[in-house]
Formats: C-alpha cells, sequence, structure tokens
C-alpha cells in the first residue's frame, strides 16, 4: 500500500474528484433515461481481473470507476425510475450521506459516536410525530424494510414467549409450540424472510384471502383468532401492498388482535407515508394501535440507501433479542446515552439518522405532506390515462401512489395475454426511458409502476403510458 502521508495528499483531490463527477451524474438525471443502453454489457464487462499485486492508486481507481463503473448504473436516483417503490436522495439527505462518510461513525452506542446516537435518537422522535405515532414506542434505524420487520417480529416473538413463560432470547424454541402467525394475502416477502430468520418459518403464515388478489377475508380472520381461545398469537397487517399499494383493514385487525390476545406487525415499507398525506390518511386508519410498525426511509422519506425504520409499543421488548451482552468493554446504554446497537440487529451501523434528520430539518412535515399529495396526485393522472387508452386495462383502482395495468388489445385472448404483457415488460426494460417490470396481480400478469421520486413531474409520469403504448405497437 501507498505510504499513509502519500495517500494524505491525494486525499482533497480525489474528494474533488468525486465532486465533480457526481454533480456531473445527477445534473443529467433529469434528461438521461432510467437505464442507459448497454448497461448489462458494461456491468459485466467491469472489474475483470485477478486482484492486482501492486495496486495503481487512489486517483487511477477512482477514474476507471468512473469511465467504466458509472455507465454500467441504472438511473434509480432518476425521476423515471418506476421499478420496486424507489426513491431518491434529496438535497440534504445526499449532502448528509456525503458528511456521514466523511465522519464514518460506528453509531452503535454513545459512547462510539455521541453524534449518531444523539442524532438518531432525534430523528426517530420526529418519524413517529411525521407518522401520529405515540412518543413512549420505542424506535430504531435498521437498513431497510426486511431488517425493520425482523425488528418488530422479534420483539413480537419475545412477547409471545414470555406469555409462555419463556425467556427465548436465552433458552431458543424448545419445548414451546409452534408460532400462530395470521395475516392476509398481502404479506410481503420480506416479512415472512424476516420469520424464517427468527426461526418462525415462513411455512406458519395462515393466509386468510377472499379473493385472488390477496384481500384480507376478515371474517375468516377472527373465526381463526377465536379458535385459538385466548392463546398469544401474532398478526401480519399490510399498510401498501406492492402491486396496487392497496392496504389490509387495520383498524379493524388492531380491534381483533387485541381483543384475542394477539400481536399485531404491521409492515408500512411505503403505506406508512399515506398518514402523511392529506388525501390517503383514511387508509392507514388504526396503525397508531399497533404493537410494532416499520417502514422505509429510501422509499418515500428519499434518503439514500439504505434505510429503514422500526418502530415497537413496549421498548424493552427490543432488548432481549439485540442486547450486547456478555462482553464488559461495551458501554450500557441510558434514556439519555441511548445504545442503538441494543436496539436492533446490527452492532457495527452506519450514523444513517444524520440523513433523516437533515432531510427532516430541511423539508418538515409541510414539505411530506406535499411530496406525497403530489405523488398521489400523479398516480391518479397514471390511472385516469390507462383507463382512457383502448389498449389498456386498469386492475386496480389506484389507492395510493402503484398503478396496476396491463397491456390489453382488443380481441386478445385471454390466453395470450400473459405472455404479451411479459414480452412487452423485457421490452419496457430494454428500452430504458422509463424503468418498471412486471408483476402478477390475481392471477394475471400485469405492470406495477410506483412514484415516490422527489424530481419526478407529470412530463416523467405521462411516459409509463406514452412509453408503453409506443413499445406494445411493435410487438
Amino acid at each position: 500500500m501507498t505510504e499513509p502521508l502519500a495517500e494524505m495528499g491525494v486525499l482533497s483531490e480525489a474528494l474533488r474528484a468525486a465532486a465533480a463527477a457526481a454533480e456531473a451524474y445527477l445534473a443529467g438525471l433529469e434528461d438521461a433515461p432510467a437505464a442507459p443502453a448497454g448497461i448489462d454489457d458494461a456491468a459485466l464487462a467491469f472489474g475483470a481481473g485477478p486482484l492486482p499485486e501492486q495496486g495503481v492508486g487512489a486517483m487511477a481507481a477512482l477514474a476507471e470507476l468512473l469511465r467504466d463503473g458509472v455507465p454500467a448504473a441504472t438511473r434509480s436516483a432518476g425521476p423515471r425510475f418506476f421499478h420496486f417503490v424507489t426513491g431518491g436522495g434529496t438535497p440534504a439527505a445526499l449532502a448528509a450521506d456525503w458528511i456521514t462518510s466523511a465522519l464514518d461513525q460506528n453509531s452503535f452506542s454513545w459512547v462510539s459516536s455521541p453524534l449518531g446516537s444523539r442524532i438518531e435518537r432525534v430523528a426517530l422522535g420526529w418519524l413517529k410525530e411525521l407518522f401520529g405515532l405515540p412518543a413512549a414506542w420505542g424506535g430504531v434505524l435498521t437498513t431497510g424494510a426486511t431488517m425493520a420487520n425482523f425488528t418488530g417480529l422479534a420483539a413480537a416473538r419475545r412477547w409471545w414467549a414470555l406469555e409462555h413463560g419463556r425467556e427465548i432470547d436465552q433458552d431458543g424454541w424448545a419445548g414451546l409450540p409452534q408460532l400462530p402467525v395470521l395475516s392476509s394475502g398481502y404479506i410481503h416477502t420480506s416479512a415472512t424472510k424476516a420469520l424464517s430468520m427468527l426461526g418462525v418459518g415462513r411455512g406458519s403464515v395462515r393466509r386468510f384471502a377472499a379473493d385472488a388478489t390477496g384481500r384480507l377475508d376478515l371474517a375468516a380472520l377472527e373465526s381463526a383468532l377465536r379458535e385459538l381461545g385466548g392463546r398469544p398469537a401474532l398478526v401480519m397487517a399490510t399498510a401498501g401492498e406492492v402491486n396496487a399499494g392497496d392496504f389490509d383493514p387495520i383498524d379493524r385487525m388492531a380491534e381483533l388482535a387485541h381483543r384475542h390476545h394477539a400481536w399485531l406487525h404491521v409492515d408500512g415499507a411505503f403505506g406508512l407515508f399515506a398518514r402523511v398525506s392529506t388525501r390517503a390518511r383514511e387508509l392507514a386508519q388504526g396503525i397508531d394501535g399497533a404493537d410494532s410498525v416499520i417502514s422505509d426511509g429510501h422509499k418515500w422519506l428519499n434518503v439514500p440507501y439504505d434505510t429503514g425504520f422500526a418502530f415497537v409499543r413496549h421498548p424493552e421488548l427490543m432488548h432481549g433479542t439485540f442486547a450486547l451482552t456478555g462482553a464488559p468493554y461495551l458501554p450500557v446504554g441510558s434514556d439519555e446515552r441511548p445504545s442503538f446497537g441494543d436496539h436492533g440487529p446490527e452492532a457495527s451501523r452506519r450514523a444513517r439518522a444524520l440523513n433523516v434528520w437533515a432531510t427532516l430539518r430541511a423539508y418538515g412535515r409541510d414539505g411530506y405532506r406535499d411530496l406525497v399529495d403530489r405523488h398521489l396526485e400523479l398516480a391518479r393522472r397514471v390511472g385516469e390515462q390507462v383507463e382512457a387508452a383502448p389498449d389498456l386495462e386498469l386492475l386496480a383502482p389506484v389507492r395510493l401512489n402503484v398503478i396496476c395495468f396491463r397491456f390489453h388489445p382488443p380481441g386478445a385472448s385471454d390466453g395470450a395475454l400473459d405472455e404479451l404483457n411479459r414480452r412487452l415488460g423485457a421490452a419496457i426494460l430494454a428500452d430504458g426511458r422509463v424503468y418498471f417490470g412486471t408483476t402478477v396481480y390475481g392471477g394475471r400478469v400485469a405492470f406495477r409502476p410506483a412514484i415516490s421520486n422527489w424530481r419526478t413531474t407529470e412530463a416523467d409520469a405521462d411516459l409509463i403510458v406514452g412509453v408503453t403504448r409506443e413499445l406494445a405497437a411493435g410487438l
């Protein structure tokens, strides 16, 4: 390795080069295709060869990354990337993210990072205010919705085991019955993955669906809870189903769960932001009656990857699975000087709270209310365009920011439509002007573009239908 003092000499030069390249890249996002031509080939070609015996130095490595690596990147931070419910970094969040990398804090404890710990506590408090959650709830920032679900469900598992008189985090599963898990058909794969990691098992979930889309059969859920006879259970609710943006009836589920001795967990990876809106708040009624709630920051909060948050009604339950015990050198946190490594799965933790704090400080409640409401209007605009097009079919009402539709030319047989839409989906991704993929909704292959980027305008949203119909005409 180059001598440290020599590397110090190029640090400023490398940072200036990176800043200039980043600024140029971001300035081009407004007009760039969501997926530039040739990105697959560029990605496959980049970084080939064995580990070098002699390094080329910081500036040469950076130049190679900028020259050959950046062309392989999707413009996922841009206004026309509608895949996977993806936001983009607001100016405040992105700048704070650069500062976060420069400070390089391990934000697992107050001792290692007083700044990171303090800002995380403040940011979590502001998020609870933003979403209308009780101030007394516990919270922690995570890498995203999967680990946020893992955190909330670990608290649920601990509660359930304590109801059976067992310390599961100390003693394990031995001697305990199967944990009953009940949900609608809307449950997301990140939630079932978290159940798998917790030892509950993906196959433990009983889904009560009233139709092929997964909509909750509330009467069947109530009957199943009644059959448990008061034995503790876990009820899973979804705020913002990924295919069409629909919601479980969370207020009714909360009432049932608490009447029948069950824990209610709400996966609100993007749907929790309905509580910020003036136009969709009623969809998320009852979330403050849950026992744990999660969401993603890199979706509608528009902070850089990777950020999520988990909130738990009883904070003390977060310590069982995640407490850092048996190591005397590790500091013990307090309410005023928290150690968030005891609240969530990571012991080594990036100070991602700086991004969250900065964007909330910059834009406030009104800024996020306006952002969410604007995106809802754009989604409904696209939905109206789909309904007006003779060769497109809207498969579900536009309830939030997802538009679920398919290509359905007059006279096409049902048997041919799935394959036709798969081919069209591949063409949309290859074209790259807009970016969204296919799903299966109600047994039919469909598209599900989602609008959640702060840069997206009417002109960007209008491309969804325009490009889809243009490419469909060439099939």
